[in-house]
């Protein structure tokens, strides 16, 4: 049986420094918890009624990307895969991905002054430019945990890093946002081009550091040359078909809730709803989530024991989340109800806590699984699935927001002179706030209810 990845001809398995989890946990800080979050949570509220997209360019715009994605992510990680360097296979992606990652972030959250035809080809310039350069550094983000050790409890450990890391960042943004925005002044147009600058450095600077701190201990077994082969082994591998599935429902669960977030706060529960000084907005009202899983994600490990394996221990937290998705549905639609609200992202969260981590561990299983029986690393580009699950499921998700409160009479563009309009009928507000309401209750519980499906005929034991 081939040996998955050797070190001097050994199976490797050193000791783990502290400083290496810490490093390892920046990446996802920064794509995770700083870059994809506010690309989640912010980009189809932005689009809409700050920008000043219609929700069917907001919905196509997405949905184009996703097409995008189909063919990047791949080539991306049969890239990695290939990359010699003194850096190693993956780090230099992080180490010179990091200043374009940061960069084109700041300009996606810049307003330019553009008619519609104008914004409409910025927005998806920049989109596609930023799914792009996020693939390059996040594709081989994932790959570098399969070269980091040979140990399947030291990889449980990193992913678990790597999500308390993410959800850590999440939490600091989200939170500290409305605050930064009454700091900043001016338009939200403004605020908003702010942030992106701001948080796009930190996000490169995090990515640079991740890169320069982890290590690659293990060398991947390379095929000789390039061909379609580890292409159509995937489709082979049943493993990776039930966890590619797996992780683009986990995304669905979360890009409903996250992409309506905005819509809920602002329609459904009349804007910012101020408790005791505290001011709870969109984000702030997610952050409580994020600081959940961000503590269950680092239990994620010992909660796996107890359930017994990785596979029993997803299932109980998919059951978490479809229960209390269907609780939100039935909480009325009322600002007094904020904390009955919060409440219940908070049991949700733990559910998500307690997969996350999960998934990336069997991604780890799957690209081990794939190399013994090919003979061949394909790492990368078993990885670079679980980064395309995760976009395919939050853009989707979002571009179906964007279309569904469309149908319910949500209507969004930029006039003549490059405002932003957005318009409800008096009569199609009902409507729009029931839309919301399932969108981040009904909806969710359906697609959890699908991933538990999945989860149960996934194949790998471990």
């Amino acid at each position: 049986m081939a040996q998955t990845y050797l070190k001097d001809g050994q199976a490797c398995g050193e000791h783990i420094r502290f400083s290496e989890k810490i490093g390892y946990a920046l990446g996802d800080a920064a794509a995770g918890g700083i870059t994809w979050k506010v690309m989640s949570i912010a980009f189809p509220l932005f689009f809409t009624n700050i920008f000043g997209l219609t929700v069917a360019d907001t919905a196509t715009l997405m949905l184009i990307a996703r097409l995008f994605d189909v063919v990047t992510d791949p080539l991306m990680g049969s890239l990695a895969d290939r990359t010699q360097s003194r850096w190693g296979t993956y780090r230099p992606w992080l180490i010179f991905g990091a200043v374009p990652l940061g960069l084109v972030f700041a300009l996606l959250l810049y307003t330019p002054e553009l008619g519609p035809i104008g914004k409409r080809i910025w927005a998806y310039s920049l989109y596609l430019l930023m799914m792009a350069v996020y693939t390059a550094v996040n594709v081989p983000y994932g790959s570098l945990l399969g070269v980091m050790t040979s140990d399947d409890n030291a990889k449980n450990q990193f992913s678990s890093y790597r999500m308390v890391g993410a959800y850590a960042m999440g939490f600091i943004t989200l939170l500290s946002f409305p605050y930064l925005q009454k700091m900043v002044g001016g338009s939200e147009a403004h605020q908003y081009a702010v942030l992106g600058a701001s948080l796009g450095a930190v996000a490169a600077l995090m990515t640079l550091a991740c890169g320069l701190l982890t290590r690659e201990r293990l060398k991947p077994v390379r095929a000789e040359k390039f061909s379609l082969k580890p292409f159509a082994d995937l489709f082979r591998n049943k493993p990776w078909i039930y966890l590619t599935l797996i992780g683009i429902c986990s995304n669905f669960f979360n890009g409903f809730r996250y992409a309506v977030a905005g819509y809920m706060l602002t329609y459904c529960l009349g804007g910012e709803v101020t408790v005791s000084g505290l001011i709870i907005n969109y984000t702030v009202f997610m952050t409580f989530g994020e600081v959940t899983c961000m503590i269950f994600g680092g239990l994620s490990p010992k909660f796996t024991e107890l359930a017994g394996s990785k596979k029993k221990a997803f299932m109980w937290a998919t059951v978490i989340c479809i229960v209390t998705s269907l609780c939100f549905f039935f909480v009325p639609m009322d600002p007094e109800y904020i904390w009955v609200m919060v409440g219940i992202v908070i049991l949700t969260s733990i559910g998500i806590g307690f997969y996350s981590p999960l998934l990336w561990s069997m991604y780890a299983d799957v690209a081990d699984y794939a190399t013994e029986k090919n003979g061949t690393s394909s790492t990368g580009l078993i990885f670079s699935s679980g980064t395309m699950s995760q976009k395919f499921g939050s853009a989707i998700s979002g571009a179906l927001v964007a279309l569904l409160l469309g149908i319910a009479g949500f209507v969004s563009g930029t006039n003549a002179d490059g405002q932003t309009v957005v318009t409800i009928a008096p009569e199609d507000m009902d409507s729009v706030k029931n839309m919301i309401w399932m969108l981040f209750s009904l909806f969710p519980a359906f697609i959890a209810g699908i991933m538990l499906l999945l989860v149960y005929i996934y194949p790998i034991k471990k």
